[in-house]
């Protein structure tokens, strides 16, 4: 059975299928959905903020705006004790049942509507359509038959007024209009549709027509509360339950749509339009019962927040074990997606919204914040010094810089906002320990491999080192100081304050190997740390003179032992080798620098000079048959060699050059003369005793006797002429010479043990 439409033009459609007209009412529903979609989609393009009809007026309603022959009879509700669900109503109308005609919609104004029982397969078409309407609502717009022929006759000119059509959807791009604060809600009908109906029109996204309901239905409870007072009966306890979860199915859908927004900003620009109005209705009606006990704008804020993790959470993040600069990549990318969504909020989201949100300033807040807790999340797992500095230039300079909140296309908006991050309360103080701490792991770890390229280039092999003006030439302390320097410029890069906790942090670590002359630079910045540097290069340096004065003298040792024996005097062996070591170390002391050589020259002269005069002392041998000359003509040969080597040295201790001669010309001397050659020794050496020239007398060979006694009275005479208070203790020699007591006595018992004990009283 056919009816007429309530609408002159759907008399004139029809479904057609090989020239016949079907009976089959589906199609004939299927036709009213069709005719519903074109009404409902030309609505949307009426109020749309782009619409040049909005510019005359406010959001109008829904009274003003329609005829009422077009509107839709009022629909039932499940308080008219239906027990089938009635139909869902859209934008612009209903789906209207088969056997329903213009009459029964005539009485449908007077009074509530008898549901029928809906057959189960209509039901699931009745669906299956309504979601595909939902679909096409938002994209295409079904002509008839007869708009068919009409278009196909335009199909010329719609082409020739293409590029017109596009210049002017260019322009109308660029005069985008920001969204009305003042608006008037369309009219709330007065009977609302039932909750699986309002329920299906959330989940259809058809915000406005849903929330008209859901306030249509929030007043009826309000209406009903006021009648019941404190008695609430069970029934209006069930509808605050039911609008309860209404509103929260509608703010789920609404946070969801939000927080999809900036994903997906052509899907879902239309539908902002509707969650800015409805946010702002249910912000004015927050003290009035029936609502969400929270605040709808907090919600919608939160919802942009969820919308900018997802985005940082879909920056694309290696693992460090694939990529060495993983976290340098990832931060580009990052700063890249930042702003590229500013940009698309800028825009195209903020016109979608009334001036009060302040879209784009809610969504820079939600980057600050959610980048900071990113990065937070991000710290544990950078481990190296170039991350850190990656991580810490990225938030101190980068982040507000050009190329992010900066960035040209984000003015003038920008310009009014704050581009600081907002980090977790001593985050970045942590990350500049942190960073400190791995400089000097860096520092201690570029030493160790410095001093191991050391030994696999030089030592390993005896390399000769490279000189220059005839000094040696290392270049790893240049090569630890460019480090240094490098780190220290990087940190001013970062933060002045952090300049001085990085140069610290190096001081720590390097001992001796810059020059002190090159951290003397930072004297002024660091004074205390600069001095305990000093002093402890100083120290391991005086280290490392000791080292090798030990590794001299153990090398030496053996020559010098032999030294004033019978293989002395007839071989000159061991005193070329003590000559050969000599004249090495004199090689490499020609390579230090002259204020550390002289100092190490004059002590390794004063050991020579002590343990060659030394061996004089130790009565290993006494010259017989006139060897005594020799023996002092030998002493007086090498004696000029050393002193030589040791002046080319510039030791300092020239004062040491006398002894050798002194000694050479008591030596040679005959025993009744040797008593007029005994004042140059005394006066050079005033600490020469009696139990050191008993010895040297010995060597010469003369060891008792009554020329040995004037001997040993003389020098006390010369002692006590010079006089023991003019012995000066930086030149002590004999002083600390051991002389080693003579047991020949056994020969001459009597006088030769009062002789030995009369000469050392």
């Amino acid at each position: 059975m056919n009816k007429s439409s309530e609408n002159p033009e759907e008399d004139r459609v029809s479904l057609q299928s090989d020239g016949k007209m079907q009976a089959n009412g589906v199609a004939k529903e299927a036709l009213g959905v069709l005719q519903t979609f074109r009404r409902s989609i030309r609505r949307p393009a009426e109020k749309s903020p782009r619409s040049p009809n909005r510019k005359e007026s406010k959001v109008t309603s829904r009274a003003e705006s329609e005829s009422p022959s077009s509107l839709p009879p009022g629909s039932p509700s499940l308080s008219a004790g239906s027990p089938a669900a009635s139909p869902l109503k859209t934008r612009g109308g209903f789906f209207q049942k088969k056997d329903e005609d213009l009459t029964d919609m005539t009485q449908h104004k007077r009074k509530p509507l008898a549901r029928s029982k809906t057959d189960p397969n209509m039901s699931k078409l009745t669906d299956s359509l309504l979601k595909k309407g939902s679909s096409l609502r938002r994209s295409l717009r079904f002509p008839s038959k007869k708009e068919n022929d009409k278009a196909a006759r335009q199909e010329p000119l719609a082409a020739e007024a293409l590029p017109e059509m596009r210049e002017e959807k260019e322009t109308e791009v660029e005069e985008m209009e920001e969204m009305e604060e003042l608006y008037t809600l369309p009219e709330i009908p007065h009977t609302p549709l039932s909750v699986m109906q309002i329920n299906k029109l959330i989940e259809m996204e058809v915000l406005e027509e849903a929330h008209l309901n859901l306030l249509a239905m929030r007043l009826e409870f309000q209406k009903e509360q006021q009648q019941t007072g404190d008695n609430s009966p069970m029934e209006l306890a069930k509808k605050e339950k039911d609008l309860a979860l209404l509103y929260t199915d509608l703010r789920k859908k609404i946070c969801t749509i939000v927080c999809d927004s900036n994903s997906f900003p052509a899907r879902n620009k239309a539908l902002l339009v509707h969650v800015a109005r409805i946010i702002q209705e249910e912000e004015k009606r927050a003290e009035e019962p029936g609502g969400l006990p929270d605040s709808w704008m907090e919600a919608w804020r939160e919802a942009v927040s969820q919308g900018v993790q997802v985005k940082v959470n879909g920056v694309h993040l290696e693992k460090k074990e694939h990529n060495s600069s993983w976290l340098a990549v990832h931060l580009g990318l990052l700063g890249k997606t930042i702003v590229e969504d500013l940009e698309n909020v800028k825009r195209e989201l903020r016109w979608s919204y009334p001036p009060s949100f302040k879209v784009f300033s809610t969504y820079v807040k939600s980057y600050h914040r959610i980048i900071g807790q990113h990065l937070r999340k991000l710290e544990p797992q950078v481990t190296e010094l170039k991350d850190l500095y990656a991580l810490l230039d990225w938030i101190l300079n980068k982040y507000k810089s050009e190329k992010i909140m900066g960035s040209f296309c984000l003015q003038p908006d920008m310009a009014e906002e704050s581009a600081d991050l907002q980090l977790q309360e001593g985050f970045l103080k942590q990350l500049l320990e942190k960073y400190c701490c791995k400089v000097k792991e860096d520092m201690s770890a570029l030493l160790d491999r410095v001093i191991e390229l050391e030994h696999e280039t030089v030592w390993k092999d005896k390399t000769e080192p490279q000189r220059e003006d005839n000094l040696l030439l290392s270049l790893f302390p240049m090569d630890i100081w460019t480090a240094v320097k490098g780190k220290v410029d990087h940190s001013g890069k970062l933060d002045p304050d952090l300049v001085k906790k990085v140069i610290v942090s190096c001081l720590e670590e390097l001992k001796s190997f810059p020059r002190k002359e090159h951290m003397a630079a930072y004297q002024d910045s660091c004074p205390h740390e600069v001095e305990g540097f000093k002093q402890e290069v100083k120290g391991l340096i005086v280290r490392l003179m000791e080292v090798l004065e030990e590794q001299f003298k153990e090398d030496v040792k053996p020559f010098l032992r032999r030294m004033m024996t019978r293989k002395w005097l007839t071989n000159d062996d061991d005193f070329k080798q003590l000559d050969g070591r000599i004249q090495q170390l004199s090689h490499h002391c020609d390579s230090m620098r002259p204020l550390h050589v002289k100092e190490f020259a004059s002590r390794l002269h004063y050991y020579v000079v002590k343990e060659y005069v030394g061996q004089l002392m130790k009565n290993n041998y006494s010259c017989k048959n006139r060897n005594h000359e020799k023996a002092g003509a030998k002493i007086n040969e090498q004696w000029n060699k050393l002193t030589d080597l040791f002046d080319d040295m510039k030791s300092s201790h020239e004062w040491l050059h006398h002894v050798g001669l002194d000694l050479s010309t008591i030596i040679r001397q005959n025993k009744t003369d040797i008593k007029n050659h005994l004042q140059p020794l005394v006066e050079h050496y005033p600490d020469f005793s009696k139990k050191h020239l008993v010895a040297v007398l010995y060597f010469r060979g003369l060891q008792r006797g009554r020329e040995h006694r004037l001997i040993l009275q003389k020098l006390t005479a010369l002692r006590k002429e010079v006089g023991s208070t003019s012995t000066d203790r930086g030149q002590v020699l004999f002083g600390d010479m051991q002389v080693t007591a003579n047991t020949d006595c056994l020969s001459n018992p009597l006088f030769s043990c009062l002789s030995f004990l009369q000469t050392h009283s």
